[in-house]
């Protein structure tokens, strides 16, 4: 028990020493400095506790559209992730065509799965297959598996009309 003591005693004062080496670190509103005279000037506040690890990231370039006023540039600011490069409205108006194509291409084949799938499920009572008259368990399985196959589909055809109602109309 001695020994035990002993050694959390001897690892507590290496440890001490690491902890007591880190700088004290002021916060700036969202900015922290380890600069005393800076944070005092500043009027910033000492952080206590655990360490702090700051990720310098990149200032957004369009900080000025923000402040302008204009609700239009600031929504499509916002949109935007930072430093993201421009986009022509007629290459955009491209994409959002070749979008459009795609969710209805997908769309009419989940509606055409939907109705094989519904044709195949018979209002819930498919036609048996072969070794489903000896196990009606087997049946019932597929019968649920049909039913649920069709709610997936329901919902992946929402999906896709939800899609296409959020694209900009075609001009």
């Amino acid at each position: 028990m001695k020994t035990l003591t002993l050694a959390i005693a001897l690892l507590a004062s290496l440890a001490g020493p690491s902890a007591q080496a880190q700088e004290r670190v002021w916060r700036c509103g969202n900015e922290y400095t380890n600069n005393a005279t800076d944070a005092q000037r500043r009027g910033c506040k000492l952080m206590e506790g655990g360490n702090i690890t700051v990720v310098q990231g990149t200032r957004p370039s369009g900080a000025s559209t923000a402040s302008s006023g204009s609700t239009a540039s600031s929504s499509s600011a916002a949109r935007a992730p930072a430093g993201s490069p421009r986009v022509e409205s007629a290459d955009q108006r491209a994409r959002d065509s070749d979008a459009r194509a795609v969710l209805e291409s997908e769309l009419k084949k989940a509606q055409a799965r939907q109705a094989e799938l519904l044709k195949e499920y018979n209002n819930g009572e498919p036609e048996k297959q072969g070794s489903e008259a000896k196990n009606y368990q087997k049946y019932l399985d597929r019968v649920a598996d049909m039913k649920a196959q069709i709610a997936r589909n329901e919902s992946d055809i929402a999906g896709l009309q939800r899609e296409i109602g959020r694209l900009p109309a075609n001009r």
